[in-house]
Formats: C-alpha cells, sequence, structure tokens
C-alpha cells in the first residue's frame, strides 16, 4: 500500500510504476514501449546535466528521481514481455562494481586514480572478449563533443596521446590554417571537423568537459542576446534595424549587464 509514510523507499517506486503498467492502470503508460521511451529517456538525461550546470541541489534531486522512474519503467516494460526482471539489472551492475574495483573488493592495489581508471578499462575489454577495440563500446549515440573526449581519452591511456599541450596547440593552429586553404564544401566539412576534434583535445588536456563547457557558452549567449531583445524593447528600436556596429555596443553592455548570472 502507498502511502506517505514509504514514499522514501524505492519498492513504493516499483510498486507504483507496475500499477501504472497493469489491469486497470494508466492507458497511456500501458501504451509504451522501450521505442516509445527512447527520446523521453534521452531528455531525463539532458536534464540531469541542466541540474548539474546550474549547480542546484534542489533540481538535481528532482531530475534524478525522473531519470530514476525511467530506468524502473523500462525494467518494468520489459518484466512485462518476459525479458528480464528489475533484480537481474540490479544483479548485473552489482556484479560489475565488484569486479571492475578488485582494489577495494579484493587483493588488487592500485596507486591513483589514473591506474584505477587503467584497471577499470582493462578489466571491462576482458569482459568484451579482449579483441574489440578499446573504442567499441563507447556509445555512438553519445553527443559528438562527448564521443570524441571519451574516445580520445581511451586512446591516451594507451600512451597515444602528445607529449605536451603545446604540440595539441600548434596542430589547432595548422587545421585553422587547412581550414582556410579548403577549396570546396567537402573539404571545408572535413577540415572543420578536424579542428573541433583538435580543440575537444585540448579540453581533454586541461580537463575541461567540451560538452558541458559548449553548454555554458550556449547559456552565456542565451541569457546574453535576451537581454540585448528586452533592451530594444524597452527603447522601441528593433535589433534587426541596428547596424552592425550598433549590435556590437548592445551586446557588449548585454556581457557587463548579465556577468556572472
Amino acid at each position: 500500500m502507498v502511502s506517505e509514510n514509504n514514499l522514501d523507499k524505492f519498492e513504493t517506486l516499483v510498486a507504483i510504476i507496475a500499477r501504472l503498467h497493469g489491469p486497470g492502470g494508466c492507458p497511456w503508460d500501458r501504451e509504451q514501449t522501450h521505442e516509445s521511451l527512447r527520446e523521453a529517456l534521452l531528455e531525463e538525461c539532458y536534464e540531469v546535466l541542466e541540474a548539474l550546470d546550474e549547480r542546484s541541489s534542489q533540481s538535481l534531486a528532482e531530475e534524478l528521481g525522473d531519470l530514476l522512474m525511467q530506468i524502473v519503467t523500462h525494467a518494468q516494460i520489459a518484466a512485462d514481455s518476459g525479458e528480464f526482471q528489475l533484480a537481474d539489472v540490479i544483479r548485473k551492475i552489482n556484479r560489475k562494481l565488484l569486479y571492475r574495483h578488485p582494489h577495494v573488493f579484493g587483493s588488487a592495489k592500485v596507486k591513483d586514480a589514473a591506474e584505477a581508471l587503467v584497471s577499470w578499462e582493462t578489466l571491462k575489454k576482458k569482459e568484451k572478449g579482449g579483441n574489440a577495440s578499446l573504442l567499441a563500446n563507447v556509445p555512438k549515440k553519445l553527443p559528438a563533443l562527448s564521443y570524441s573526449q571519451e574516445i580520445q581519452g581511451r586512446a591516451a591511456r594507451t600512451g597515444f596521446d602528445w607529449e605536451k599541450i603545446e604540440g595539441i596547440i600548434d596542430k589547432l593552429a595548422e587545421e585553422v590554417g587547412e581550414l582556410k586553404g579548403a577549396d570546396n564544401q567537402q573539404e571545408k566539412e572535413h577540415e572543420f571537423g578536424d579542428l573541433l576534434f583538435t580543440l575537444v583535445n585540448i579540453a581533454r588536456w586541461l580537463k575541461i568537459d567540451s560538452e558541458s563547457a559548449l553548454r555554458e557558452a550556449n547559456r552565456r549567449f542565451y541569457r546574453r542576446f535576451s537581454h540585448m531583445e528586452e533592451v530594444c524593447r524597452q527603447r522601441g528600436v528593433s535589433l534587426a534595424d541596428l547596424s552592425f556596429d550598433e549590435q556590437n555596443e548592445l551586446w557588449e553592455e548585454a556581457k557587463k549587464a548579465v556577468e556572472g548570472k
């Protein structure tokens, strides 16, 4: 029985989801499949990331709950169709965590976080049979910046990396030159991709998450541009009618007005 006294229990969430998808449950929930909920799952992941970007503990707690609901829902759909049970999901992740942390739950030793990560990847590759590429199990549906940073990081852990960041900075200048010299659209796209790839490599060296950095840059642009629009409304002018220099002046004004927001 669901009551105010057990709303903090994982079992209560499982029971609610089962009720929604069971006989006499919600007609909409009962129609959902793994495929129909794909976009919802992705959206919830991004909302968790947004809460992290905003550094809002209250929002993070709420969005993690929404993401957990998605996980339990997929497990319920699987159970209803005879694929697997929620217990299988939990058993698999518990077994994986125990196996990949022998330095915590076994007798293995690691000297630092970097060595622990190498151990994790080694054991992960062993699980997959040992012959697959180190990059093979990086989800290809990841946003391109995240995917790029992940495959570069995995390659670097084998020693395939620049010795110093200065080498990548020089590579960046080289890629800019190649982009400038591109003769056609296909070459431009190719060189622009290489330029982005190099920028992600620089972010990795600086221990910056490129996806988060770009999201934050987008947020800054949104705030500043919205401020420009509001100022134009207050002054009774059209942003589109301003000259390029006037727009830039307004942009600098907006930067000062929303700095730190």
